[in-house]
């Protein structure tokens, strides 16, 4: 074999590993440090502004950016409009914040035309909100390419708020993440709200005798005052009972006292393999204890690596609501 031979072999051998590599490279903190320096300063300054005129745009984004990774990924696809896209889906319906998101990214592309993904966008957003919340900042790594395909249908397996632990924990496992990961990053209900149709099952009829009896017997009744029978299931109740705008402990608190909303959230103390990691967070003598703060935004980070699209993959949309 001659030496062009030689070449042209081994060029063949070598560019399937090439583009492999290339597809699989990952997310790095400071991805746009070059080419689109003031990207996070830009969407910090995008979220903010909308969140003091609606501070409840914060978990709206927090939600957004993690219904969004629990479904193709976190690629953006949540975003996407049309017929039967993800954001159609029941679990999505509610979701908001969508404006910010596009409000950022016009200000991007006047500023680095296609360069920034409507996934990263979202990404540092979800960030951002934290910390307009009270929460700690952590290092968000960039570099997702947005997604091509939004399908209501793939909402399904959706983390559900009748979910049981072990429906929860396969969930998140198959998107590679723990236990505690599934506890710190529901701890995320520390902001928000949530509507009467979600819980109110459990304040009437739950059982043969009444309430469901995992929720307080006092905040029984403070719930069916706020959630009447057959009243207005539209109405939202903050999930975080007394501390809905403040990114803090005090969720993981509630579950302990049986005060949580949502069925699924209360169940992480009545199961002992969540219940430990709840205790740890609220400090428990003679646990470990772990500050919420820090887990949340190690967490954070892992469930933004979920399925993400670098390289050639996916592609840059130019409007995030519209497949390029």
């Amino acid at each position: 074999m001659n030496c062009f031979n030689q070449r042209v072999f081994l060029l063949t051998l070598l560019l399937p590993i090439v583009v492999i590599l290339v597809e699989g490279q990952g997310t790095r903190v400071g991805f746009y440090s070059t080419s689109c320096p003031k990207v996070e300063s830009i969407v910090s300054s995008t979220v903010q502004s909308h969140f003091k005129s609606d501070p409840t745009i914060a978990p709206g984004l927090l939600r957004m950016h993690f219904h969004d990774c629990f479904v193709q990924g976190c690629d953006g696809s949540i975003l996407i409009d049309g017929p039967n896209a993800e954001k159609t889906a029941p679990p999505n319906q509610l979701l908001r914040g969508y404006e910010v998101i596009d409000d950022a990214k016009t200000q991007l592309e006047s500023v680095c035309p296609g360069v920034v993904s409507c996934a990263d966008i979202l990404a540092l957003a979800a960030r951002d909100s934290v910390v307009l919340t009270s929460g700690a900042s952590w290092a968000v790594p960039t570099g997702r390419r947005d997604g091509t395909v939004s399908q209501s249908s793939d909402a399904n397996n959706l983390p559900g708020f009748r979910d049981t632990v072990d429906v929860q924990k396969q969930k998140f496992a198959d998107k590679g993440l723990n236990t505690q990961d599934l506890v710190t990053l529901v701890g995320g209900h520390t902001i928000g709200t949530a509507a009467c149709q979600f819980f109110s099952y459990r304040l009437y009829n739950f059982t043969s005798t009444g309430a469901d009896p995992s929720i307080n017997p006092a905040f029984v009744s403070q719930l069916q005052s706020l959630c009447p029978q057959n009243g207005d299931g539209s109405r939202r109740i903050g999930l975080d009972n007394g501390s809905a705008n403040k990114f803090d402990t005090s969720f993981f608190a509630n579950l302990r006292d049986g005060k949580g909303i949502l069925e699924s959230d209360q169940r992480l103390w009545t199961d002992n393999s969540t219940k430990t990691f709840v205790q740890r967070f609220l400090g428990v003598r003679g646990l470990l204890g772990l500050t919420f703060n820090v887990e949340f935004g190690k967490s954070m980070v892992k469930m933004s690596n979920i399925g993400v699209k670098t390289g050639t993959a996916g592609e840059i949309r130019k409007v995030c609501s519209k497949v390029n």
